[in-house]
């Protein structure tokens, strides 16, 4: 059994990929801010300067750092040491994937075992998988013919969306939605997921045995 445990005020890393709007990264920097969530947001890092995600950050005054792929493009290793060294530069406990579309380089999974947070725009094991995300999710739910939906906070492991399942949320499909009325009330329930996971976190309270993920109570 393992414990994805946390120090006194945990620091948290965000990590986002591409032109993000940072939905997702404001909802946690909302959450901390709050005192919902006991951590720290001590690092922003994407792979683009010009991102609106970025200068959600930098407007917050939060440390923000570019860490473009295209660098290494032909050093998948020098990418993954770039990326490991700002983390353990930051003494990061938990890193918070929101809109990081790339495949997390294995080093980091390995270095950060359960201690990587995802949040999927489906209730997974269903429509998961490389190339599912965004509107793909949404468009194969409704073709599917499902009648639910919903969204899934897990665990990073080695392969796309197949990590623990920390918590779900399920978003009702109806007769009327298109991908993009679906996917906008799956946001909202990604808002709360996303956060009730991470507080678990930061309190401490996540065990890891095996495939699964237990939620102590709060003592």
């Amino acid at each position: 059994m393992s414990r994805a445990s946390s120090s006194q005020n945990p620091s948290i890393a965000v990590l986002f990929s591409g032109h993000g709007r940072g939905t997702n990264l404001q909802n946690l920097m909302d959450a901390c801010a709050s005192g919902e969530i006991e951590g720290h947001i001590a690092i922003v890092i994407g792979t683009r300067s010009d991102s609106p995600a970025l200068d959600r950050a930098r407007h917050a005054g939060l440390q923000v750092v570019v860490i473009s792929p295209r660098k290494y493009a032909d050093d998948e290793a020098g990418y993954a040491q770039a990326l490991l060294r700002t983390l353990q530069r930051h003494s990061v406990d938990l890193i918070c994937l929101a809109g990081y579309m790339l495949h997390l380089p294995t080093e980091i999974v390995a270095t950060f075992r359960d201690r990587v947070m995802n949040v999927h725009p489906a209730l997974l094991p269903l429509f998961g998988g490389q190339g599912m995300f965004g509107e793909n999710v949404h468009r194969a739910v409704l073709e599917s013919g499902v009648k639910v939906s919903g969204c899934t906070v897990h665990f990073v492991d080695e392969q796309y969306d197949t990590g623990p399942i920390i918590a779900q949320t399920a978003v009702s499909v109806e007769e009327e939605d298109t991908p993009s009325t679906l996917a906008a009330r799956v946001l909202q329930a990604e808002y709360q997921t996303y956060v009730r996971a991470v507080k678990w976190f930061c309190e401490g309270r996540l065990h890891v045995e095996g495939h699964r993920v237990r939620i102590q109570n709060k003592g």
